[in-house]
């Protein structure tokens, strides 16, 4: 046991300096810095609650990476705007895309990383237990934290029109909205078909550490 919880400390540790270095270097010189303090906002304040909440609340290995993942496309998205990132519009013109695909894996993490997040809060603080309940719950929870995002989105864009189309990355796609939200949707599913067992692993084993260590 001492050993498990010896290499969660390290991967932790590892996962926190690793995000420390990406998000300085987002800071050199970035497209635009209203931009990108609209989009590591959510990474800041993540931070602080995993933070402020860790000795009392150490969420699962998978669920750590997915959120180190998902902070990581954030960043990146952070420096460059999401429509200018430089290997998505590598892609766009090699393979003669409509346009910068980087916002669409952006929401994809979007569903994937909640996903696992509110599973496990449900699974280990609430009496709900595996099943159809739950997978229907979470996704319902991934979806609307997508849908109160686009409602950030647009008071942004109602607050500064400077800021709107970089924020937004619409790219002249009238329907940049439905997609963002059907993209987190789906990574939703997807996370919780992939990722079940694997979970389920994790969580019993933290809900055992905890039943030992309260015996």
């Amino acid at each position: 046991m001492r050993a498990d919880t010896d290499k969660e400390k390290h991967l932790h540790l590892s996962l926190l300096i690793s995000l420390a270095v990406i998000f300085a270097w987002s800071l050199i010189n970035p497209r635009d810095i209203l931009i990108w303090l609209l989009e590591v906002f959510p990474v800041i304040i993540g931070l602080i609650i995993l933070t402020s909440t860790y000795r009392r609340f150490k969420f699962t290995p998978l669920a750590y990476i997915l959120m180190w993942v998902h902070a990581i496309i954030l960043i990146i998205g952070g420096h460059y705007t999401y429509s200018e990132m430089p290997l998505f519009n590598w892609i766009r013109d090699t393979f003669e895309l409509s346009r910068n695909h980087y916002d669409r894996v952006g929401h994809i993490a979007q569903g994937v990383a909640p996903a696992i997040i509110a599973r496990e809060l449900l699974l280990r603080l609430s009496p709900l237990g595996n099943g159809k309940w739950l997978f229907f719950i979470v996704t319902s929870i991934s979806l609307a934290i997508s849908a109160f995002y686009e409602f950030i989105e647009w008071w942004v864009a109602i607050i500064s029109d400077t800021a709107a189309e970089a924020f937004l990355a619409l790219q002249g796609d009238i329907w940049d909205t439905q997609w963002d939200m059907f993209l987190a949707f789906s990574g939703a599913i997807v996370s919780q078909l992939i990722f079940r067992r694997l979970h389920d692993r994790q969580v019993g084993k933290k809900q055992s550490d905890s039943s030992r260590s309260l015996s």
